[in-house]
């Protein structure tokens, strides 16, 4: 008789089990995702938004995550396996998985889909939106260069601080080592197994850029047309700050007359009046010359108003804006136009076949995204 002790495996677990919690997480955030992408005009249209100052928290719909449960039997009816079944060659059993509507004004018996809704941090929309969204024709300009400093791990040397240890380089010389004695194993590490990463600062330049945001108040600007055009110069703003360095950012108000504001007034500021849009062109040109040298800057002009314009200014407008793409990498020009109408300054701005030249109509609030995503289209993109 063997007096080897007998061994008992007194519990075994599948560990794969141990991961569900983190697979149905995994699950949740990817359906949290798309419902973004798919929401995302819809999303970005939201003037609470806005008057949170970037703070608010998103709630969307999600479709709950389905869990398999066992339902008892209440009625007669058959199931597979059980006894003759009725039904013949070529019989239609389902339609696509659709349930069946109602009928009527009664109400209806079908079961509805699990909604429930979740709570979307700003960031992780702006995370969708942004990857679509860049400065067309940025160029480095031989002026005005910013010195960024940028890390560049250039070499791997046998001494250094342990801070810098390659781990990975150190596990394969340990191993290789090790094998040529005989066994490819980690330990033991010896010292001169001991591989560290260096570095040098590298100095890289980054080109300037202004966008010089015109917004038309006048009088003819509803509650509609004010909120789509801030709806949009709130995204474009978030968009630049968060993707570039070196990009300042001048805020204009017109009506008759153009003024610089601040950021805060420019989002705030109600006006009334009549509407002279080439003044906010003449400021632009202005703020240019005596601030925004073409030689060190990108320059973006970008203007949203409800194409009602004075109609003896339509001529100006179309000169000045002549003059600012001659200085300019790109001009914007976003209307707000709910009824299809055949606005003054769209009329004459149909006439400018200049490339730089970008334009976008936006009908209802969710066009804001397309309107982002016409006038900041990267390069390349159809």
């Amino acid at each position: 008789m063997s007096d080897k002790p007998q061994q008992f495996i007194i519990s075994k677990e599948n560990w794969s089990l141990h991961r569900k919690g983190y697979q149905d997480q995994e699950r949740h955030r990817q359906k949290i995702d798309e419902a973004i992408k798919n929401n995302l005009p819809e999303l970005i249209s939201e003037e609470s938004i806005i008057l949170s100052n970037g703070r608010e928290v998103i709630k969307i719909p999600i479709r709950s995550l389905d869990e398999y449960k066992i339902r008892y039997n209440t009625n007669k009816s058959k199931h597979v396996g059980q006894g003759q079944g009725d039904s013949q060659v070529g019989d239609v059993v389902a339609r696509d998985g659709k349930a069946q509507q109602g009928q009527g004004r009664e109400a209806g018996k079908e079961a509805g889909k699990d909604y429930y809704e979740a709570e979307v941090r700003l960031e992780d929309v702006e995370e969708i939106l942004f990857r679509q969204l860049a400065l067309p024709n940025l160029q480095q300009k031989e002026v005005a260069n910013i010195a960024t400093n940028k890390i560049e791990f250039n070499d791997i040397r046998k001494k250094g601080l342990m801070g810098n240890i390659d781990k990975k380089r150190t596990i394969l010389t340990a191993i290789k080592r090790n094998a040529i004695k005989g066994e490819a194993v980690i330990n033991p590490i010896h010292q001169d197994d001991l591989r560290f990463k260096t570095w040098d600062e590298v100095v890289k330049p980054e080109s300037r850029a202004v966008v010089l945001a015109m917004m038309d108040t006048s009088g003819s600007m509803g509650i509609f047309e004010k909120t789509c055009a801030r709806n949009f110069f709130f995204w474009m703003t978030r968009f630049l700050r968060s993707k570039y360095s070196a990009v300042d950012i001048e805020f204009i108000a017109h009506h008759t007359e153009a003024k610089i504001v601040t950021e805060e007034a420019f989002f705030t500021k109600g006006e009334s009046g009549g509407t002279i849009c080439s003044s906010a062109y003449a400021k632009a040109l202005q703020l240019i010359n005596e601030k925004y040298s073409p030689s060190r800057y990108n320059i973006y002009p970008v203007h949203f108003s409800d194409g009602e314009n004075l109609s003896s200014d339509n001529e100006r407008c179309l000169q000045l804006i002549e003059q600012l793409m001659e200085v300019s990498s790109m001009f914007g020009y976003g209307e707000v136009n709910a009824y299809s109408r055949t606005s003054a300054l769209m009329s004459a701005y149909n006439k400018i076949e200049n490339p730089k030249f970008r334009h976008y109509i936006i009908k209802r609030k969710a066009d804001v995204y397309d309107a982002l995503k016409s006038i900041f289209k990267k390069e390349g993109v159809q």
